[in-house]
């Protein structure tokens, strides 16, 4: 970390902040600190589901599927994602809910990194 470069492994690095690899929480001498975005590597078990739903988001958001099949819930309609590279932009004020349908492996970016907020198990 010394030179300014990090190398890691999402699955293992994912572990240590319920899934987010990069975002404000992150120590401001480790080249994963951002405040202008967060990256989230998610891997879930089939059935696997939000057990409550994001309301008043603050930022905006992408999520990509890497593998599975996995369902973004919105208010207004479901979007399935089922192909590798299939993926959904929601912005701020968007309430939103997930559920993997199959064993999935989502990559998820969010942007600008709210100072204040916590990374949270279910985020």
């Amino acid at each position: 970390m010394g030179d300014g470069v990090y190398v890691g492994r999402a699955a293992a690095d994912a572990a240590l902040d319920h899934g987010w690899l990069l975002g404000h929480f992150k120590d401001p001498a480790d080249s994963r600190h951002s405040e202008a975005l967060e990256i989230k590597w998610g891997v879930h078990p089939r059935g696997d589901e939000r057990a409550r739903w994001v309301r008043g988001e603050e930022r905006t958001a992408l999520l990509v599927l890497i593998s599975g099949r996995f369902r973004m819930r919105f208010p207004e309609r479901d979007v399935l994602l089922e192909c590798q590279g299939d993926y959904v932009v929601w912005g701020r004020g968007v309430d939103h809910s997930w559920c993997a349908e199959e064993d999935s492996v989502v990559l998820t970016v969010r942007w600008p990194s709210v100072p204040g907020y916590r990374a949270e198990p279910d985020g």
